[in-house]
Formats: C-alpha cells, sequence, structure tokens
C-alpha cells in the first residue's frame, strides 16, 4: 500500500525528526558527558531511540512551536522552583498544615499528546501526581488542597495549548 503524505503531514514529520533527534543527542551528550569516543555507539543508540520513539509516538500535524519552547521551558522551571521552595517551607515546618487531597480537574485540551504532556508535566511539579486520565477528567493528588491548584493548573494548560499550536 503506497500512502503520499500531506504537506501538513511531511512538515510535522520533518518538524518532530529534528526536534526528537536533537534532544536524544542532547540526552547523550549529557550521558556520556561529552565524550567524543562514546559517538560512534552514541549515533547507533540515538537512531535506534528515534526509531523506536516514532513508531511509539508518530508525528503529528500540531508539533511542537519550537519559538514557544524556551517561553514554555523557563515558565515550567519557575513553577517548578516556586513549588519546590514552597513544599520544603512547608516540610521544615513542626506541623506541616498539609491537607491532601484528590482533586477532579476537567482538560480543555484536545486529546492525545497535549493532554499527556499536561498530565506529565502537572506530575513533575511539587506538590501534585497525576492519578487519573479519563476522557475530559484528570483525577489529581496533591499535597495541599489549599494552594491554588486551578490557577497554576489552567496556566499550564494554557502554556501547553500555546506551545503545540492547539486551543485549549
Amino acid at each position: 500500500m503506497n500512502k503520499s503524505l500531506s504537506a501538513a503531514d511531511l512538515r510535522a514529520l520533518i518538524s518532530t525528526l529534528l526536534v526528537r533527534t536533537l534532544g536524544f543527542v542532547l540526552l547523550w551528550w549529557i550521558l556520556s558527558e561529552g565524550d567524543l569516543r562514546a559517538w560512534w555507539l552514541g549515533a547507533a543508540v540515538i537512531a535506534i531511540a528515534l526509531g523506536a520513539s516514532l513508531h511509539l509516538a508518530p508525528a503529528s500535524t500540531s508539533p511542537v512551536r519550537l519559538t514557544r519552547l524556551p517561553g514554555f521551558v523557563c515558565y515550567f522551571a519557575w513553577q517548578s522552583i516556586r513549588g519546590g521552595i514552597r513544599v520544603s517551607l512547608t516540610a521544615l515546618r513542626p506541623r506541616p498544615p498539609l491537607v491532601p487531597n484528590i482533586v477532579e480537574l476537567h482538560l480543555t485540551l484536545p486529546p492525545g499528546g497535549s493532554r499527556v504532556l499536561l498530565v506529565s508535566a502537572l506530575s513533575l511539579m511539587p506538590g501534585t501526581l497525576g492519578v487519573e486520565l479519563d476522557g475530559d477528567r484528570l483525577r489529581l493528588h496533591v499535597l495541599d488542597q489549599h494552594q491554588d491548584l486551578i490557577g497554576e493548573f489552567q496556566g499550564l494548560e494554557t502554556r501547553i495549548g500555546h506551545l503545540l499550536g492547539v486551543a485549549p
């Protein structure tokens, strides 16, 4: 069966290949501590990882907007630092005023990679952990239900929509 690619699919594939290749190269560089002697093995590992990633998560027509990536990375880093400080200060108190809870949130991002990225990003932020993603609902475990969870969630969801060029 011969399946031709549309212009949008071809752009998405090229963009996906570039982003993933750069990511795998950066990861290999970090793992090999920049040792140039390891790059012959790195090239093979990168090629295998790239092939596996394309098989497991094919290119989509809404790839990451590279021009928006630095802003998202800065936002995510700042939120992580801010959340880490908040959790650390709470943990250092003699009797932390924590009220853990499971919170149910309504997702507005379209199904697929954007939701997976949202759940993954939320789980990496201190004090939150994605428990269950069911349709348009996300169950999230939080260390303290008194934190501004809805504001943080909506901000992250908007940023991911902006990053991927999808409307939440």
